[in-house]
């Protein structure tokens, strides 16, 4: 009987091989290795939160002074099926800083007495060049009550969203972050990680939570990448409501 991958073993052989190099050299990689026919799995799809606007700024720095480790976020969009790259796809993403807290949005914190209405930082938009790959600067997220650290992400393609998703980090790398680094070591250990959020939990059914590559690099600067496989026509993206419905209970 021919061995099957589960759909995170797939994801996983699948990962793009940029982790660690500068965002100058990512866009200007070679393709990850061949794709294998039939490995090419859907990016699971996740709640969108209720912290994402649309600040219109296309960017590739999005840290707008946040202080923080450094980290740069190396994307590929490719198609569900085929494998192929997907040219001139609009990717947003979108996060929380160093303390947890979004940009944009007011009662936060761990005593809910935080804002940062009228602010932008850690958003930003990329369009996707002919070998689907974007890159952006930021700082690695801090954690906030209830949620292990991550990042938001949207894809569309002209008007239709294809993807509404989380993407994860290792947890002994967020740990040592944050127990070592500043402004992280001010609130050191992080409430939840990735095996107790239930996000993460929910997604490991449809294949994720999916945990990106990473690695260290000289003067601390954390590299995440991550091949992200999405279902053109829209469809996969359809019937997210229960995820939606998720909002009220976790305020995030």
């Amino acid at each position: 009987m021919p061995l099957s991958l589960s759909r995170r073993d797939a994801l996983r052989k699948l990962i793009v091989g940029t982790a660690g190099v500068s965002l100058a050299t990512a866009a200007r990689a070679e393709a990850p290795a061949t794709q294998p026919a039939g490995v090419c799995v859907l990016m699971p799809q996740a709640m969108e939160g209720p912290f994402y606007f649309d600040p219109k700024l296309v960017r590739a720095d999005i840290t707008e002074g946040r202080p923080g480790a450094p980290l740069d976020l190396i994307l590929r969009v490719i198609e569900h099926g085929p494998c192929t790259p997907i040219p001139n796809a609009r990717v947003d993403v979108w996060h929380a800083d160093a303390g947890g807290i979004y940009s944009g949005y007011d009662r936060q914190g761990d005593d809910g007495n935080a804002s940062a209405k009228g602010q932008t930082h850690l958003r930003g938009t990329q369009i996707t060049d002919a070998d689907g790959r974007v890159t952006f600067r930021s700082v690695y997220p801090g954690w906030y009550p209830g949620r292990t650290p991550h990042i938001h992400i949207k894809v569309f393609l002209d008007r239709l969203t294809v993807l509404t998703g989380q993407i994860y980090f290792p947890d002994d790398l967020s740990a040592r972050i944050y127990r070592e680094r500043a402004p992280y070591n001010t609130r050191p250990v992080a409430d939840t990680t990735n095996d107790r959020d239930f996000l993460f939990k929910a997604g490991e059914r449809e294949g994720g939570g999916i945990v990106m590559a990473t690695e260290e690099k000289d003067g601390g600067l954390v590299s995440a990448s991550l091949l992200i496989a999405v279902d053109r026509s829209g469809e996969a993206a359809k019937g997210q409501g229960w995820r939606r419905s998720l909002r009220e209970l976790m305020g995030r």
